[in-house]
């Protein structure tokens, strides 16, 4: 029978898609695109922390929440403020050494903790939150982890951003990848509501620098800002503090950023796997995928539900729902239970787990970003794939996936296809408008799996790989742009979008995560960064580089 222990660890994992806080309404730069760069951060003696393989720190330092991917850096430097990451760089650039950037260490591939990088520059104590009343902005510093800022602007100002559900994942890479939450669907995505950046940036002649880079049309800068709103993390510098402000906003803080509900119903229902067929199975998604996609609209009353269906493996027991609906909107409680009555008609069984509370804001988000061993478990094992849905699921999909979740030679409680509802305001953008392109999906979907052992590796690597490589046979593997799908999340980044062994479409990574993006963020990269000294990976190429 279900067990609500395993069904919260479960639920932890799936929600997942920053260091203390500082003293609230720290003054930044002054406003204007030619301000000089204030140095954020924390001041601090005149060394910078440096840890080696010979200090008792180095074996936390070096790897992440994936426990599979281990860096060696021959040194891990830890600058307190933006005057500092500019030494940093700068001894980097002369002495020809590869960085590589960490925040809150949640990078599910090896772009941060591999064995080509030499200085991995950790950014945890650049950790400031707070109000620039100069630039009538929220500033954001990379290290501040996410539960952290949504504590500080809730409790501060009444303002949040709609970022993730993992309480630790660091600012720096969740905001320059977009950054997508429950809030979304009614907000857009966090690199919707970017203001401005600051960056420190290694020109053609190794100078190193800190520049700021806003939204305003007279900025030479913006197209440096237009990157960091959704071209992903270690592309183009290293960024030492965001400022948000929601476009078109004025007036008072509290007016600047979105107003999250003052209550909330946060929804976690179970359905019973073993009352699940094959028939009902394919009739959950097909039902499910037509209802986002009718639901997608900005002036849906469901714009103010965000949703996760995981479909875990049969040996876990349940099929979840995990969410959160505005409970300040009008027939609220009845369009959620019409959402839910919808889903149990399509799988031909009632809940046995219906855990809807009414919480007051903030106390939904701590819930929902701890709950789980997947989110707090800093020794698990982890693999990731991602795809956003435009069109409903083919049935030769739907098959693939059954067959899959309940194959009885692989059992792993902790995996996952998860359906994440999109959609709404993050739509209302054009696909240019940042360099998130993603603007026409109703759902993304994430393949997430975890595991404690390293002899578990290849079983689990390989039931990602299979399954991922036979959802999308009919497009080379990989979900390519057309009626039915829309590419990949750069904040989910998978090293098999590049290898052709499991890439075999004539789509490359890039035009996955970018679309008809990739060349502007290619001359941004040829501008900014024209030495490639910022690489990774799947970091932006040259031009003419792939």
């Amino acid at each position: 029978m279900f067990n609500r222990r395993r069904f919260l660890a479960g639920t932890g994992a799936a929600v997942a898609t920053s260091g203390a806080v500082a003293a609230l309404g720290t003054p930044a730069a002054a406003a204007g695109p030619a301000a000089a760069p204030a140095v954020q951060g924390a001041p601090r003696g005149t060394r910078i922390a440096t840890v080696t393989p010979a200090d008792p720190r180095y074996a936390d330092m070096v790897s992440g929440t994936n426990a599979r991917l281990v860096g060696t850096p021959e040194a891990i430097r830890v600058p307190a403020n933006t005057r500092e990451v500019i030494e940093v760089v700068r001894e980097a650039v002369r002495d020809r050494k590869q960085i590589v950037i960490r925040s809150g260490g949640h990078c599910f591939e090896d772009l941060v903790f591999n064995q080509e990088a030499e200085i991995l520059v950790d950014l945890r104590l650049i950790n400031q939150v707070g109000y620039d009343d100069r630039r009538k902005a929220f500033f954001v510093d990379p290290g501040a982890t996410l539960l952290d800022i949504y504590e500080t602007l809730h409790s501060g100002w009444g303002v949040t951003v709609p970022g993730g559900g993992c309480h630790s994942v660091g600012a720096g890479g969740h905001f320059a990848g977009g950054g997508y939450g429950v809030l979304s669907r009614k907000h857009g995505i966090v690199s919707d509501h970017l203001y401005a950046v600051e960056v420190v940036t290694v020109d053609r002649h190794g100078n190193v620098r800190a520049v700021i880079a806003t939204r305003e049309p007279n900025d030479p800068n913006r197209d440096l800002l237009w990157a960091f709103a959704g071209g992903g993390g270690g592309n183009f510098g290293v960024v030492t503090r965001y400022w948000l402000r929601t476009r078109g906003a004025t007036g008072a803080p509290e007016n600047l950023l979105p107003q999250p509900p003052s209550m909330v119903y946060y929804v976690e229902i179970a359905w019973p796997w073993e009352k699940i067929t094959e028939a009902s199975f394919k009739r959950l998604l097909k039902k499910y995928t037509e209802w986002s996609r009718k639901h997608s609209g900005a002036d849906s009353p469901y714009a103010a539900l965000g949703h996760w269906l995981f479909i875990q493996h049969q040996s876990s027991g349940p099929i979840l729902l995990v969410g959160q609906m505005d409970a300040t909107i009008p027939n609220a409680r009845k369009l959620l239970d019409d959402f839910i009555g919808h889903l149990s008609a399509a799988m031909g069984t009632e809940p046995v787990w219906n855990g809807i509370q009414h919480l007051p804001f903030m106390k939904a988000t701590t819930y929902g970003t701890t709950a789980g061993e997947p989110l707090n478990n800093p020794n698990m094992r982890t693999m990731h794939k991602s795809a956003f849905m435009r069109g409903d699921f083919p049935d030769r999909q739907i098959d693939v996936l059954y067959k899959q979740l309940v194959r009885p030679d692989y059992t792993n409680q902790y995996t996952y296809v998860v359906l994440h509802s999109t959609g709404g305001q993050i739509n209302e953008l054009r696909e240019n408008e940042t360099a998130a392109a993603h603007r026409d999906s109703h759902l993304v979907i994430f393949y997430e799996c975890y595991w404690h052992k390293p002899e578990d590796d290849e079983k689990n690597l390989g039931w990602m790989r299979e399954t991922y490589r036979e959802v999308y046979a009919d497009t080379g593997g990989v979900p390519v742009p057309n009626r039915v799908t829309d590419g990949c999340y750069i904040n989910y980044p998978d090293r098999d979008l590049s290898d052709p062994e499991w890439n075999t479409s004539s789509v490359p990574w890039h035009d996955l995560y970018y679309r008809g993006n990739y060349a502007r963020l290619q001359q941004i990269k040829a501008k900014w960064d024209p030495t490639d000294f910022f690489r990774h990976r799947h970091s932006v190429r040259l031009p003419k580089k792939r």
